[in-house]
């Protein structure tokens, strides 16, 4: 048994059993991968996947149990390197971020220049995602810290924190109708709207919002990001929904920010951390930049099990 072999079942499970696909992120060949899988089995003696020919459609019972015991050793061969690297190199090495465009643009880049001040040595990595992606990363490892306002307080196996509230805006030109009236739901539900598309920086409020009320909005266009919704907003395509604190008002020049704070809940960022996964001690560094009730000790604590709290 070695580490690679439980890599690729770990990454099975994560790929949907598309061998092709755990190939690719192994930087493998399908034809490897297939020959770990059987030399595992082999040596285990028990049948791990459930199998149509030779495609893997799933685990069996002991193939369950294994990738529990998989994850948890690789988690910890993990932890074992970023505990030496911390050691032999406290001021340097790499901090990896997983987040989303509104964030890395908007939240993060004070957060960021305060850390690197600090830090100058140390090699930062903005992964930037969808909220599915971000959990993906902190759940194989490949990312320390992750930053969202969807998805993250889902996970069990995630410990996470608020990071700052915010709220929805609407965006229209200088001019419009909607900038000359009382902004309600039926007054936005006559026009045509931008907003994020579903899973992105709130749809699901803005969505609820309007149901609650009875209304279906006309949804012309839907974006991963601020910046492309306001375009389409200047060309005229329709009216923006978008992150209060995607406007920049010496930047988005033609368009009016029109506060919605009363239509849409309030949204909270977070930030996640999973569970057993060694911090780096800039890496507490990084989470106090971000909001100085982040203590490391308060982080550590949350870290544990819940058996070990006090």
């Amino acid at each position: 048994m070695n580490f690679q072999q439980l890599r690729i079942v770990r990454e099975a499970v994560q790929r949907q059993f598309n061998l092709t696909e755990v190939a690719a992120a192994l930087y493998t060949s399908q034809s490897g991968v297939s020959k770990h899988i059987k030399d595992l089995e082999d040596e285990l003696g028990v049948e791990l996947f459930q199998r149509r020919g030779k495609r893997l459609l799933g685990l069996t019972a002991p193939g369950k149990e294994l990738v529990v015991i998989a994850e948890r050793m690789l988690l910890d061969a993990g932890n074992t390197k970023r505990l030496a690297q911390q050691f032999s190199g406290a001021e340097q090495g790499q901090l990896s971020i997983a987040t989303t465009h509104t964030q890395a643009r908007y939240a993060l880049p004070q957060v960021v220049a305060r850390f690197k001040a600090a830090f100058p040595k140390v090699h930062l990595v903005l992964h930037q995602g969808s909220p599915a992606e971000i959990v993906s990363l902190l759940q194989s490892g490949a990312a320390d810290i992750g930053i969202a306002t969807e998805a993250l307080d889902q996970d069990p196996g995630f410990a996470t924190f608020p990071f700052y509230d915010w709220q929805h805006a609407v965006v229209v030109p200088e001019g419009h109708a909607l900038a000359r009236q009382p902004l309600t739901l039926e007054a936005l539900a006559e026009h045509p709207l931008i907003t994020y598309h579903e899973g992105y920086t709130g749809r699901a409020r803005i969505d609820a919002a309007f149901a609650a009320q009875g209304l279906t909005p006309d949804i012309v266009l839907s974006a991963l990001d601020a910046d492309v919704i306001k375009t389409y907003v200047q060309v005229g395509l329709g009216v923006g929904i978008i992150a209060r604190m995607a406007f920049e008002p010496a930047r988005d020049t033609g368009l009016l920010r029109l506060d919605a704070g009363h239509l849409f809940p309030t949204n909270v960022a977070r930030i996640a951390l999973k569970r057993g996964h060694y911090l780096r001690g800039f890496a507490y560094r990084f989470l106090q930049e971000c909001s100085a009730e982040l203590s490391e000790e308060a982080v550590r604590a949350a870290l544990q099990p819940a058996s070990l709290t006090v």
